[in-house]
């Protein structure tokens, strides 16, 4: 699905990412852990085609993302879902138009109109709040209208960047059961986080694999964690 051949990505003069061979593999959930600014915020931006590396390759679903063009790439990435540590929305639009947002951008309005959007509104336990606006949403909320923008056009992989950051231990253990539902569903799954505790309570439930940034180069981590 993504494969990383000796990859390596610079900011400047410095390197940031060096040396990363790896393949997330259909169906298998990851973790990603490293000290802040160690660079998990980049390399999800090299796996989803946003960054494009300094040296090495990157294949995307199959394809060179050296030999597409921006149109190309950007095709390519409907069929990854990503949530953004930052979770922005667009404040004059309500929960449920910023989720359907994707399907309108890319021609689906009949789509975003449909039992869909409101089964997925349903999944995110946000249904009560599909009229309000962003700005009176909570953290926990947030969060959730993320999670669902991001699997709004059904994609095979979901790249959640420190989704649980901003909310509570209650509520991230409510994300995390959804983010292994969608792995259960066949989904790939990649979580960057801090959290060692998230990290154990997700190998109760589900098979994981923790990959560790260290030296500039993305790791398989220990059985320690």
């Amino acid at each position: 699905m993504i494969e990383l051949e000796n990859v390596a990505y610079s900011y400047g003069d410095g390197a940031l990412l060096s040396e990363i061979s790896m393949k997330l593999a259909p169906g298998s959930f990851y973790f990603l852990t490293g000290p802040s600014g160690a660079g998990k915020t980049t390399f999800l931006k090299l796996c989803y085609g946003a960054l494009l590396p300094t040296s090495g390759q990157i294949t995307f679903f199959g394809e060179d993302l050296s030999n597409l063009q921006r149109d190309d790439i950007a095709m390519l990435r409907r069929r990854t879902g990503v949530v953004h540590q930052d979770c922005r929305f667009l404040d004059h639009l309500t929960v449920s138009e910023n989720i359907a947002l994707p399907l309108s951008v890319s021609g689906r309005q009949d789509e975003a109109e449909g039992g869909d959007l409101t089964e997925l509104m349903a999944w995110v336990g946000l249904t009560d709040r599909a009229d309000a606006l962003p700005p009176e949403l909570s953290g926990g909320e947030r969060q959730r209208a993320a999670l669902a923008r991001a699997v709004i056009m059904s994609p095979e992989i979901v790249l959640a960047d420190e989704p649980t950051g901003n909310v509570d231990w209650e509520m991230s253990q409510r994300l995390l059961r959804l983010l292994v539902e969608l792995n259960k569903m066949g989904k790939t799954v990649l979580i960057a986080t801090h959290d060692l505790s998230l990290i154990r309570a997700a190998k109760s439930q589900i098979q994981a694999r923790v990959l560790r940034i260290a030296n500039r180069r993305v790791q398989l981590a220990g059985a320690d964690l």
